[in-house]
């Protein structure tokens, strides 16, 4: 556990998490504070981890050795500038985990020559389980991105890139993934009710069987293709609904998501870094 004050700016969801999980790690609460202008993010950050929050940025990034930027991507040149000169007086570790916006204009809105994390998370970090790309500028020492790192261990894995345009294929992959699952799994329970289960039913059974995959594939030690090899008999009935998905242009659609994804991101990095 480090001795050091984490503040984040922003008391929701995400931030949250991640002030649960270090918490959960042995941080004390003196060292997590949290500020947000919404007297209902404050007063559910406050109930739900019991930590003091600020309506004041201000006053958080006074205090901060590591700053976490845990607000929407498109208040983030109001949030940065306005804690610009603050942080230039404090040089903290900056950690952003808003959503696309690129190194080199989150350190211009700050006043430039910090050390800067980029950070996407993904909502699985919300129940612990998250998966994190991490990049950072050429000013982070080794102890920072070990202490950046410690973070988002705290709600998950996490997997650092030195290209930052990399940081677009983290977005589509993880960032954006739970949606993908989220929607085979609509869709499967949907069929197993079109075919005759009920809704309760359908609903446990592939909630349980899409658990079950992801448990045998991060624990298995095989690859994801070998596993769908062991449970795909010749002529059976796996085989024949695997045929019909590869036939259906499942990989193709997959690259086309993942492609889209990446594309959206830039376009959105080129329109909030306009600032």
């Amino acid at each position: 556990m480090s001795a050091q004050t984490i503040g984040f700016i922003g008391a929701g969801n995400m931030a949250r998490s991640l002030a649960g999980g270090l918490l959960a790690n042995g941080w004390s609460a003196q060292q997590l504070l949290l500020a947000d202008p919404d007297p209902d993010q404050r007063r559910g950050a406050e109930q739900a981890l019991g930590l003091k929050t600020f309506d004041d940025n201000r006053a958080v990034a006074a205090a901060a050795d590591v700053l976490v930027l845990a607000v929407k991507p498109q208040v983030l040149h109001t949030v940065a500038t306005d804690l610009a000169a603050t942080v230039q007086r404090k040089q903290p570790l900056v950690v952003s985990i808003a959503a696309g916006i690129r190194i080199a204009d989150i350190e211009r809105w700050l006043g430039g020559n910090l050390a800067l994390v980029r950070v996407m998370p993904n909502t699985a970090a919300l129940v612990g389980s998250g998966a994190s790309g991490l990049c950072a500028n050429a000013r982070v020492s080794a102890a920072q991105r070990d202490l950046a790192e410690s973070i988002l261990r705290a709600v998950g894995v996490t997997v650092w890139v030195e290209d930052e345009g990399l940081m677009d294929v983290i977005t589509a992959v993880s960032g954006s993934g739970p949606a993908y699952f989220f929607l085979a799994m609509e869709a499967l329970e949907a069929a197993a009710v079109r075919h005759g289960l009920d809704a309760r039913t359908a609903r446990l059974l592939t909630l349980e069987t899409a658990f079950g995959a992801a448990k045998m594939a991060l624990e298995g030690g095989e690859e994801p293709a070998q596993l769908r090899r062991r449970v795909t008999s010749p002529g059976g009935t796996t085989e024949r609904a695997v045929q019909a998905l590869e036939g259906g242009g499942l990989g193709r659609l997959f690259d086309e998501a993942v492609a889209a994804a990446i594309t959206r991101a830039r376009e959105l990095a080129d329109l909030f870094g306009k600032n």
